[in-house]
């Protein structure tokens, strides 16, 4: 025979002010016992060994984040300081090519200055402003004009010997045909026997030529040509080129002496205009119109 039981509708248990006396007086006794002795240690450390897992699992978005941010910061830095160094690099030869290029102009007026010293007439010394775009004329434009007395036809000179010679001139720049430019010709004479002769420019190889010679004259490959000073425009003794060959043409019976010029324009940037008195310019202007 069965017996019949009543249904509980609710479970009973230990109140939970109860309960959470319990557990506040658990804690209190466990802090009093860890702090007095270390009997809990031992479980405090299996505890943090089990929860380690967690702990790195919770962490990982944090720490990959972290370290993405880093490498990326990392790499960053890197390239930075690699245009940095770059940069730095440039700039160190520029510096170095501006300083050699500093020391030879330094030295080239130098030597500008020991020719100045050489020559009786006042020079102005200029530099090269542009070099006008004709491949069939030889022209140089300088920096200095009719304010610093340059004049038309005034002889310009390096420490090779005579460069050109001043055709035109604005108030602040001078244009110079260079010697071996057609529009140039200079008294000569050979420095080994003093033979007078006139060197043209205009020859195609940028030389200078010494025409209409003949058998007889004593001129030879080497020979050192100055100018000789005759019509008052270049001063006596400036080099003006060597004798590189001498062509004999049989069907006029005259020989060309082809000469390469001393001076180097192509090389430098400074240079000496002469300032010839007015009196020799219009003489000379007066016999080339003649």
């Amino acid at each position: 025979m069965q017996v019949q039981r009543s249904i509980r509708l609710f479970k009973r248990g230990t109140a939970p002010g109860v309960r959470l006396a319990l557990f506040a007086l658990l804690s209190v006794v466990l802090m009093v016992t860890d702090a007095r002795w270390t009997v809990l240690e031992p479980a405090r450390q299996a505890l943090s060994m089990a929860i380690y897992p967690f702990q790195r699992a919770v962490m990982a978005p944090g720490d990959l984040f972290q370290y993405i941010d880093t490498w990326m910061n990392a790499t960053a830095l890197v390239h930075s300081e690699k245009e940095a160094l770059q940069r730095q690099r440039i700039e160190l030869a520029q510096l170095s090519t501006h300083a050699a290029q500093l020391a030879t102009e330094n030295e080239q007026l130098r030597r500008l200055l020991q020719v100045a010293d050489t020559v009786t007439q006042p020079a102005v010394a200029v530099e090269v402003f542009y070099e006008p775009p004709n491949a069939f004329n030889r022209r140089l434009v300088f920096n200095k004009g009719a304010t610093d007395g340059i004049r038309p036809g005034m002889p310009v000179i390096d420490e090779g010997g005579v460069v050109g010679q001043v055709i035109r001139v604005t108030p602040y720049t001078a244009e110079a045909a260079l010697i071996t430019d057609d529009k140039v010709s200079i008294p000569v004479q050979v420095l080994r026997n003093g033979l007078r002769l006139v060197a043209f420019g205009g020859h195609s190889a940028a030389k200078v030529e010494a025409r209409y010679l003949t058998n007889e004259v004593d001129l030879k490959v080497g020979d050192v040509l100055i100018t000789s000073g005759i019509g008052g425009l270049f001063p006596a003794g400036l080099p003006v080129a060597e004798v590189e060959r001498i062509d004999f043409d049989p069907a006029t019976g005259f020989a060309v002496a082809v000469a390469q010029p001393l001076s180097h324009p192509e090389r430098y940037r400074h240079f000496l205009v002469l300032l010839v008195d007015e009196p020799k310019l219009q003489l000379d202007a007066e016999q080339h119109h003649e």
